[in-house]
């Protein structure tokens, strides 16, 4: 099935080549018939006013046909005279010798000039260009690739969302698939510790176990929010960071040095505490990775005029610039083992769910990275 789209996606851009490649070359041989038509027009126009110096007692026909040159911008050069006549020119193009010559210059490039002789006596010459009509003309296939191109693009475009938007809609099924499998041996858990109270079992066990429920009772939540629109409330947002932070620093190896540095006055924002602690935790692992398991995770919070601001910092390997955004993309990973969710699903969280900004604030190799996440506070 797979191979079958492969060919046929491949077939359909081998087929837009082709047709593009004909359209173009139609263009081409158009444009070129029509300077072929212009240059048979111009002979005939040097042939009727060769005879007009030959006769200039010439019949109608051929004053018609002198005439008849109302669209060919023209200069023509008289030897003898050493003078200019001009057609079909705006006169501020050639109010002056030099403009005249840069113009003549420009009609040699277009078309070889034309020659009025009287045997081996040069007469006048024609410099001609091209038309108002081939002028616009000459951009057509210009404007066509750029109108291909767009296609393409929007095309591209469509393929690329609707891949995302059905990634998404996978992730999300998922997700509400595995809140709900948890679910169910949750509330037996649930059910154990209070039996496991009856027995006499030593409290401090039981209560560990329904500390590490509630923990997956939260998981449980945070699974069953992903695809549907959270509901965001004003919650403290230093409190909330502090929560997650203690949550963190007593179930990570002692090796790992926490950090904390948050102002002492509140500061409130519209959250949903569950997924941003998720997003915080995610973070949080990532940079413990980056670190192999040892040194320092930083996280600070600061308020400006219009944001308030919070800041995870690792002292871990760091990373490259090319790499600042692709580390939100799904699926994108540096490590051996992992499915390159965790910082995908933190930018959905931040940014689609609460309307806020997350971002690689920098990063330097072998000395760590500095994550941002922005988000409005309260006016």
């Amino acid at each position: 099935m797979l191979r079958n789209k492969s060919l046929s996606r491949w077939g359909f851009i081998l087929a837009s080549l082709i047709v593009i490649s004909l359209i173009l070359w139609n263009t081409l041989v158009f444009f070129q018939q029509l300077k072929a038509n212009e240059r048979a027009k111009m002979e005939i126009w040097a042939a009727a006013y060769h005879d007009l110096l030959q006769n200039p007692m010439v019949g109608e026909m051929i004053l018609t046909v002198i005439q008849s040159n109302t669209s060919t911008p023209m200069i023509l050069y008289t030897e003898k005279e050493k003078a200019y006549t001009e057609r079909n020119i705006d006169s501020l193009e050639i109010n002056s010798i030099e403009k005249k010559k840069k113009l003549i210059q420009q009609f040699s490039s277009e078309y070889t000039p034309i020659e009025i002789r009287n045997e081996d006596e040069l007469l006048s010459t024609i410099y001609y260009g091209n038309s108002p009509l081939i002028n616009k003309l000459k951009y057509y296939p210009a404007f066509l690739i750029l109108i291909i191109f767009l296609f393409i693009l929007a095309v591209y475009l469509f393929y690329k969302t609707s891949k995302s938007a059905e990634q998404n809609r996978l992730w999300a099924g998922m997700a509400k698939e595995t809140a709900h499998q948890i679910g169910t041996p949750l509330s037996s858990l649930v059910g154990w510790t209070e039996i496991l109270k009856s027995e006499n079992v030593n409290p401090e066990y039981i209560l560990e176990m329904e500390k590490d429920i509630s923990r997956l009772e939260t998981i449980t939540d945070r699974f069953s929010k992903i695809g549907s629109v959270p509901k965001l409330e004003q919650y403290d947002l230093v409190e909330e960071t502090k929560a997650t932070f203690n949550y963190l620093q007593k179930r990570t190896s002692k090796l790992i040095n926490f950090q904390l540095n948050v102002p002492e006055k509140p500061i409130y924002v519209e959250l949903n505490p569950q997924l941003f602690s998720w997003t915080i935790e995610n973070l949080v692992k990532n940079g413990i990775d980056a670190m192999k398991g040892k040194g320092t995770i930083s996280i600070s919070i600061e308020k400006n005029s219009k944001n308030a601001l919070v800041h995870i910092t690792d002292t871990g390997k760091g990373l490259s610039k090319s790499e600042f955004r692709k580390i939100f993309t799904p699926g994108h990973t540096t490590k051996k083992r992992g499915w390159g969710l965790g910082l995908s699903l933190a930018k959905r969280i931040i940014e689609e769910y609460h309307n806020g900004k997350i971002r690689v604030l920098k990063s330097v190799p072998n000395q760590g990275t500095t994550m941002e996440i922005a988000l409005k506070t309260e006016s």
